[in-house]
């Protein structure tokens, strides 16, 4: 990857095929993600914390809601495991926009500068359904969105080729004329792989530029 975070086409002027399109990852990118931001509430010590989040409420357990896994499911699974902490997989399922701290410095500001230009702007996510029915009302920032593709609904998540074809499918536009932003390496990998202009996530700042150069904004 290039400092911009551009893979696989270079910036406008330079190569790339034209943009019609903007695709946004939302977790990391537009709004920050941390399941430490609920459990700090929760567990005092700092220790314990860790191992909370390392053997019990882990991001890797949380993926399979991502999948599509039906989240009672899993919480009743993980509290047989885990009886001592029942009370905490329960605040788990009740309490999930606590882990959603606030949004990423900068990036709505971008999709708005996008929005303004007429830009047409999506989403594919990695989010499970149940969660994303809860998150989505508090975000008026995706009624910009034309369409977004949630895994938990699909039961297909990122990096799997088969959320980007659905996405393709759903969005109406070529995967080379459309951009995709993503924070993990591997979704952006795979989506380049499939002909997708990319953009590895860092910051909104690095992705300013390249909407720039590309003369998106």
């Amino acid at each position: 990857m290039s400092d911009t975070g551009v893979s696989g086409a270079g910036m406008a002027g330079g190569g790339a095929s034209r943009i019609d399109a903007v695709v946004f990852d939302v977790g990391r990118v537009i709004v920050q993600w941390e399941l430490r931001a609920l459990f700090a509430k929760l567990i005092d010590d700092p220790a314990e914390l860790d191992r909370f989040l390392a053997e019990v409420v882990t991001e890797q357990w949380h993926f399979q809601c991502d999948a599509g896994r039906p989240l009672a499911e899993m919480v009743r699974e993980r509290q047989a495991q885990f009886p001592q902490h029942a009370a905490l997989i329960d605040a788990y399922a009740r309490r999930f926009l606590e882990t959603i701290p606030g949004p990423v410095p900068g990036t709505a500001a971008l999709v708005e500068r996008l929005a303004a230009r007429g830009v047409p702007l999506f989403a594919i996510t990695n989010f499970g359904a149940e969660f994303w029915d809860m998150f989505r009302p508090t975000q008026p920032l995706f009624d910009l969105f034309g369409a977004i593709v949630v895994s938990g609904r699909e039961k297909v998540m990122k990096p799997d080729p088969a959320i980007f074809a659905l996405a393709a499918e759903r969005f109406g536009h070529a995967p080379r004329a459309m951009l995709f932003i993503d924070d993990n390496h591997a979704n952006v990998e795979a989506a380049a792989a499939l002909g997708w202009q990319v953009h590895h996530f860092r910051d909104a700042e690095t992705l300013e530029r390249d909407l720039a150069g590309r003369g998106l904004i």
